[in-house]
């Protein structure tokens, strides 16, 4: 093969993950970002187990170790009562060499990823207008000027040009709430009792998430019923609804804050000769459970492997293997549990939410049962599905 050229469309963790995996394979690489620089912007902050293993042959986990939070234990709680459902990630120990989820900004990812790539791979500030491909390759427009590679990647994001290339549906729903999150440094842990490092909260009438970093806490919550978004994301509001969990709150300080809609889509296909998806270009879920950034990783994974095999000599119907493998991940998984946890926290009915925390309760207790539900949450179940689907 004599051109060995992949361009990559995004450089948020899923686009860096699979430029370092295809640079190590020996491809020449081109990443194109829009953003002058990674950005720090408030989103995905969860890793999961798996994620963590396949980074830490390079070093990669320890830095994200360092600047993270270990989370050993997460619950779901009625605050009402206090009760709560509590899973120990420990009964994974002999699953993954990290049982627990790490919080940790996805931005150090980012930077960890783009210090292991060769100077000049990504270009910032790099607007992608056009896409394409033919029989001699695929090319791409960037700030006016043209380049041609072998493959191309969409790793671009809900709104992806390259989904639009492709001609992929972009199938499913938007859900009606809209998701608030905000970062504080109020100790919410002086204030409620038992906390875990991620805390899902039945609160009357709603729901309110509270993820621990390592200098701050980052709450989830929703508009109340009847408040429009603009109103629901004031200073104000969210105070209020603080004081609704904790009336000592008082004035939490708001570092950060920013609303936005959940969708809940896979793209129709992943492929289009050689051009594919990866990540949120392929895939939107809601962020209960924290799957969205974990998946596309995989994706990226799988994605890069499956390149370098035909690269190397396989037989190019190998790359049909990537939609054949993740797609149905994506849908049977990442998007069915996302949607069965936000399914279960939007539950308002009082009888309804202790039928669903005792049926935890049960689970949690039980050493089996608790091990085959975290596989199920933390990822691994789906990857190992990943292999019997080749």
């Amino acid at each position: 093969m004599a051109d060995r050229t992949i361009l990559i469309v995004g450089a948020g963790p899923v686009g860096l993950t699979l430029a370092w995996r295809l640079v190590g394979a020996g491809f020449d690489v081109k990443v194109f970002e829009s953003d002058e620089e990674i950005s720090d912007q408030l989103r995905a902050s969860t890793f999961h187990p798996p994620t963590l293993d396949m980074f830490d042959a390079v070093g990669i986990t320890d830095k994200l170790i360092a600047a993270g939070q270990i989370t050993p234990t997460w619950q779901i709680r009625m605050h009402t009562t206090g009760e709560k459902a509590e899973f120990d990630l420990g009964v994974l120990k002999d699953d993954t060499k990290h049982p627990y989820r790490l919080q940790c900004r996805q931005a150090n990812l980012s930077r960890a990823l783009l210090e292991l790539l060769p100077e000049g791979t990504v270009q910032f500030g790099a607007e992608v207008t056009a896409v394409d491909q033919d029989a001699s390759g695929v090319s791409l427009t960037a700030n006016g000027q043209a380049y041609r590679g072998w493959a191309l990647v969409g790793c671009d994001g809900a709104r992806s040009l390259v989904r639009k290339a492709v001609g992929a549906e972009f199938e499913g729903t938007t859900y009606p709430e809209s998701t608030i999150l905000v970062t504080t440094h109020f100790p919410f842990e002086d204030h409620l009792e038992g906390l875990s490092g991620v805390n899902y909260i039945w609160k009357p009438g709603g729901t309110y998430s509270l993820l621990r970093l390592p200098d701050l806490w980052r709450i989830s919550l929703h508009p109340e019923p009847g408040q429009d978004p603009e109103e629901a994301l004031t200073d104000a509001s969210i105070r209020t609804q603080t004081r609704s969990v904790v009336p000592e709150a008082g004035d939490i300080d708001i570092e950060e804050k920013r609303i936005y809609r959940v969708h809940r889509r896979v793209a129709s296909t992943y492929r289009k000769g050689m051009l594919f998806l990866c990540g949120d270009a392929a895939h939107l879920n809601s962020p209960k459970g924290g799957m969205g950034l974990n998946g596309g990783v995989h994706d990226a994974f799988n994605l890069a492997e499956k390149l370098a095999e035909v690269a190397g000599g396989a037989d190019p119907a190998r790359l049909d293997a990537y939609e054949a493998q993740r797609r149905p991940i994506a849908r049977d998984d990442i998007l069915a549990q996302a949607d069965e946890n936000r399914r279960r926290m939007n539950t308002t009915d009082e009888e309804e939410r202790l039928a669903h925390l005792h049926r935890l309760q049960s689970i949690a207790a039980d050493p089996a049962k608790a091990r085959e539900f975290l596989l199920r949450s933390s990822m691994i179940t789906g990857l190992r599905r990943t292999e019997e689907l080749a």
